[in-house]
Order: structure tokens, then C-alpha cells, then sequence
């Protein structure tokens, strides 16, 4: 209970923050800045819409951590500047997001594994496998973004390295980290997978979404994991 009220706490922190950051932007006339921060906003009520609208309750751990990731990436990093005033800002986040979208891809496969209405029993090294490429699409996805938004519209989301001006480096030096995130979290999931007993940050994760959402599943996780090969 005293951990739920952190998170929410943390969570309306980065609200308010982002609330003063759109009004500063709007006495300002940055009105670019005031989609950016308005979008984010929106992004950090989408938890609460899929509670509300489609009953599926998200962890509060993953919660406040995909916030936070938001608002360090697009507030900080492309409303304040942090990707260039830090020339680690970039590696750090999109590692970051390498673990985020391996964590959700993980989830995701596995409801579809343990949904009554499907009938699909997937090893753990496919689950593991499948978590580590959704995590590269979505981030290869990103990077497209990104390269149509600079073609566009003249921004600059793909920075230009030292001795490369075309962002080129940039690109797959995300994608590289993207992948190792996306790795680690696979590892993990494998892991979690074919052992017991071990308990990690991950699992205490999955067992969270399994708690809040039992009617995503219809099999017991610990005869499952006990009998997986």
C-alpha cells in the first residue's frame, strides 16, 4: 500500500511539472512546446483511460516508470535540450525503452499464452524471442519516425554525429542499444520462464499484471512454469 501511494505520488509530481512547463510554454508563445508537453499529458492519462475503458489494471511499478521515461525523452530531452546538452541523454533513454517494450512485449505474448479464448501454448524461448524483436520493431519503427519527421518538417530527432551529418550513426547506435535493453529483458523473461524461486525485479512485475488482471487468464503461472520445458 505505502509503495502504490509512492508511485501515484511520483506520477502526479510529473504531471504538475508538466502542467507549469505547458503554462510557462503558453506565456512564452512556444506553441510547438505546448503540443509536445499537451501530448505527453495525454500519454501519462492513457494507463488510466485502459483501466477505465477496457478493465486491464497496469502495475504501478511500470506505471511511474513509462511516465518518467516519457517525460525524460520528450520534456526533458526535446523541450529542454537535454539530447544535446548530454551526449548520453539519447543512449541511456532509448536502452531504457529497449527494456520497456521487451517488458510489454513479454506481457503481451504471454496473456496471449494464457488467455482461455486462444489456444496457444508457447515455449519460453519463443516468448523470450518474441519479446526481443517486438522491443527492435517498435524501436525501428521509432527511428522511421523520427527520420520522416526531420525530412518533413526540418527537425533535428536524428542528431547528427561528429563526422556524420547525416544521423546515420545516430540511428543505429539507438538501434544497437535498443536491442541490448531488449536482450536483457528477454534473458530475464527466459529465465523466469524455466527456473523457480528465483525472483527478480521482472517477475515481480509479471506476478503484479497476473494479480491485477485475473481474467486475462485461466491456467495457475506456477504449475505452468513448474511443467514448462
Amino acid at each position: 500500500m505505502q509503495e502504490a501511494k509512492f508511485h501515484r505520488r511520483i506520477t502526479l509530481l510529473l504531471q504538475f511539472i508538466l502542467l507549469v512547463g505547458a503554462a510557462g510554454a503558453i506565456w512564452e508563445q512556444q506553441w510547438l512546446n505546448v503540443l509536445l508537453i499537451a501530448g505527453i499529458i495525454i500519454i501519462t492519462l492513457l494507463p488510466l483511460i485502459l483501466e477505465r475503458r477496457f478493465k486491464v489494471f497496469i502495475p504501478a511499478e511500470f506505471k511511474v516508470l513509462a511516465i518518467a521515461f516519457v517525460f525524460a525523452a520528450v520534456f526533458l530531452g526535446e523541450v529542454h535540450g537535454y539530447y544535446t546538452r548530454f551526449w548520453w541523454w539519447d543512449i541511456v533513454l532509448h536502452t531504457s525503452s529497449g527494456f520497456l517494450l521487451g517488458i510489454v512485449g513479454f506481457l503481451l505474448v504471454y496473456v496471449l499464452n494464457e488467455t482461455e479464448q486462444i489456444d496457444m501454448h508457447m515455449r519460453p524461448g519463443f516468448v523470450a524471442f518474441f519479446a526481443f524483436l517486438f522491443a527492435l520493431g517498435v524501436g525501428t519503427l521509432w527511428e522511421i519516425f523520427e527520420f520522416a519527421m526531420d525530412s518533413l518538417f526540418g527537425t533535428q530527432m536524428q542528431k547528427p554525429m561528429l563526422g556524420d551529418p547525416s544521423g546515420l550513426t545516430d540511428t543505429m547506435i539507438d538501434l544497437i542499444v535498443d536491442a541490448i535493453g531488449a536482450l536483457i529483458i528477454s534473458v530475464l523473461g527466459y529465465g523466469y520462464l524455466k527456473t523457480k524461486g528465483n525472483e527478480s525485479f521482472l517477475e515481480r512485475w509479471i506476478q503484479n499484471f497476473i494479480n491485477a488482471n485475473p481474467r486475462l487468464f485461466k491456467r495457475n503461472w506456477g504449475r505452468k512454469k513448474n511443467n514448462s520445458e
